[in-house]
């Protein structure tokens, strides 16, 4: 089902809980709201759908959609300065991101999967993932 967009900054600001296999409905929920703001999103963290689990979805290199529960970043290299929008929140604003990171998350099935990512989706990733640490932009 397409959520609407949380947009309080007060529930933002508070960081999520992990999420377990009784959430794969938030997942499946986030996902699908994505997809239908593709156009002008790249990714969503649950709690922009009113959900404060620690589950992402982003578009992955091939344009899919990739969802992460309990994303954890355990390496970065190559820092820079980016400028970011977010659905949650008008205007763009800077943040320090990395080119290339390491992350250790679990799939749909609860899987522990360690993946590397870089350029955009590793952006998106981490614009994500400060989400689910209540960290906005």
């Amino acid at each position: 089902m397409i959520r609407p967009i949380m947009d309080k900054q007060f529930f933002l600001k508070q960081p999520s809980v992990e999420a377990t296999t009784a959430d794969i409905a938030i997942a499946r929920d986030l996902a699908e709201t994505l997809e239908a703001h593709r156009a002008t999103c790249v990714g969503m963290a649950a709690n922009m759908i009113g959900q404060r689990k620690r589950i992402i979805a982003v578009l992955d290199e091939a344009s899919q959609v990739l969802t992460m529960f309990n994303p954890e970043i355990v390496d970065c290299k190559q820092p820079y300065n980016a400028t970011e929008g977010c659905l949650s929140l008008p205007g763009e604003r800077e943040t320090l991101r990395y080119e290339r990171i390491t992350v250790s998350y679990q799939d749909e099935a609860m899987q522990a999967i360690k993946r590397s990512f870089k350029g955009r989706v590793a952006q998106a990733i981490q614009h994500e993932i400060d989400h689910c640490n209540g960290i906005l932009i």
